[in-house]
């Protein structure tokens, strides 16, 4: 078990400068803990920092792993039994040289929570990072509470998915805004109300004492349907307008706008795990790839234009 084969690249750009390198097997220190990967998702964080476009906080030190969440068995590690069937996440702010596209991982205990008893492998990586951030979100910083009218805008994004789902978990009447194609779906997962992106005029939406945002555009103007004392929050905060909408939001009145960044770390994990467990999650898995297609699988995420999760499996 001295090597493995993890995706690596050494030069930012398309998904061709991805390869399979064998690598030495990670060594779990004090604190960490070793696993055998079996499954990992592909988010759009993977292809951001494969292309360039956060070298100014990744540097150059290659070669760089990619490939943020995972499922999979633990070797070694003082908090979980050997084979324990585990999931979890690599640090998203911090580069190394292997990530979850590898046949082993090393992370920090605190990322890592036995994975829900129900759920394949395939299933509980596709989940880790969507749903960790959808319900730190609602929970965390949106305060959602039964009874809650909730409006999530990019409710078919893999974000938006998991949003959905632990918002009508939560006992919230949730409105969805997507696709008119994705309606259905959203309906089976318990949106109760569903609107398309294109048609609806953002004045003629009602009020909302959440809302839950994805896109990251004309926020000033949905922040007008939050009822007295409502709370919007969101995940996308690259942008000038949307810096200066959260800033204006913070000067005037109460119904601040929150940009965040979850962090899959055990506690939220734990949480996710008791919704998944009690039927309240459902895994949308779009494709899997082997590992050796790794590059077609970025490319076909750069397309986009599908419901669910890439995933990409790994020999038990």
């Amino acid at each position: 078990m001295s090597n493995m084969h993890a995706v690596q690249f050494t030069s930012f750009g398309c998904a061709d400068v991805l390869t399979i390198n064998q690598v030495p097997v990670p060594v779990a220190a004090p604190g960490e803990v070793l696993v055998r990967v079996r499954a990992a998702g592909i988010n759009h964080h993977d292809l951001i920092n494969r292309s360039g476009a956060m070298k100014f906080i990744m540097g150059r030190k290659f070669p760089f792993g990619t490939g943020l969440e995972f499922a999979g068995n633990v070797v070694a590690g003082e908090a979980f039994a050997a084979g324990q069937m585990v999931w979890g996440s690599v640090p998203a702010m911090k580069p190394r040289a292997t990530g979850a596209m590898a046949e082993y991982v090393v992370v920090p205990a605190d990322r890592v929570s036995t994975a829900p008893a129900d759920l394949s492998a395939i299933e509980a990586a596709s989940l880790v990072v969507s749903t960790t951030t959808a319900y730190r979100g609602l929970h965390e910083l949106g305060q959602i509470a039964s009874g809650d009218r909730v409006l999530i805008r990019g409710a078919a994004g893999g974000v938006g998915l998991a949003a959905v789902q632990v918002a009508v978990a939560a006992g919230a009447a949730v409105t969805a805004l997507s696709s008119a194609r994705d309606f259905e779906v959203l309906r089976e997962l318990g949106a109760k109300t569903t609107l398309d992106y294109r048609a609806t005029r953002i004045g003629d939406l009602g009020s909302f004492e959440l809302i839950f945002d994805t896109v990251g555009t004309s926020m000033l103007a949905y922040r007008r349907h939050l009822a007295r004392n409502g709370r919007m929050v969101t995940i996308v905060f690259s942008s000038f307008s949307m810096l200066l909408s959260i800033g204006v939001s913070a000067i005037f009145g109460a119904k601040k706008i929150r940009a965040f960044s979850s962090d899959a770390k055990a506690e939220l994990l734990e949480h996710v795990r008791d919704l998944a467990e009690s039927g309240h999650l459902r895994a949308m898995i779009a494709s899997t790839y082997p590992l050796a297609s790794i590059a077609q699988a970025h490319r076909d995420q750069e397309k986009g234009g599908v419901l669910g999760k890439r995933v990409i499996t790994l020999p038990s």
